[in-house]
């Protein structure tokens, strides 16, 4: 009898779920999180596109930009629905990726933004620091800290000054 209670025991405990599911990374993450960030995140932006927005950032999503403000995913639907992107071009550049067994990844690089103000070209280059979650097989941007801005700007030919 003793035996059949902790083979009972052992059974149940086998069973048992976890309180959260294991999150898997699969082979896929890596081009998924490029993806992600080089062209679904740029792309949201440069639409107005609140519901991609939506999908990508995680509930609790901060981000701090290079005055050290702080906005919420709330604050970043509502600013790309109002704020159109004045640039011509976008690129970012990784030059870090990493990926972590909790779910964890991080994506840091360099952004890059090329357009005419007025009589002037300018190129505006920032830093970007990006912590994101992989939440039911879906990876989410929880974080984000951009720093470094620096704008160039270059008279366009023809214009007086």
């Amino acid at each position: 009898m003793k035996y059949l209670s902790l083979l009972i025991v052992a059974i149940a405990f086998g069973c048992a779920t976890p309180a959260t599911n294991p999150v898997v990374i699969t082979a896929d993450d890596e081009a998924t999180l490029r993806n992600f960030k080089t062209v679904l995140w740029p792309q949201a932006y440069n639409e107005q596109d609140t519901a991609l927005l939506n999908q990508l950032l995680h509930d609790k999503f901060q981000m701090m930009d290079d005055n050290g403000d702080s906005f919420t995913k709330d604050d970043e639907l509502e600013y790309i629905s109002n704020y159109a992107p004045t640039h011509d071009e976008f690129e970012y550049n990784i030059t870090r990726l990493d990926l972590f067994d909790n779910g964890t990844a991080v994506i840091a690089g360099t952004g890059t933004m090329k357009g005419v103000d007025g009589n002037e070209a300018y190129i505006t280059t920032y830093k970007s620091s990006n912590i994101l979650v992989k939440v039911q097989g879906q990876w989410k941007a929880i974080n984000s800290h951009v720093s470094g801005v620096k704008e160039e700007k270059f008279p366009m030919a023809g214009s007086e000054d």
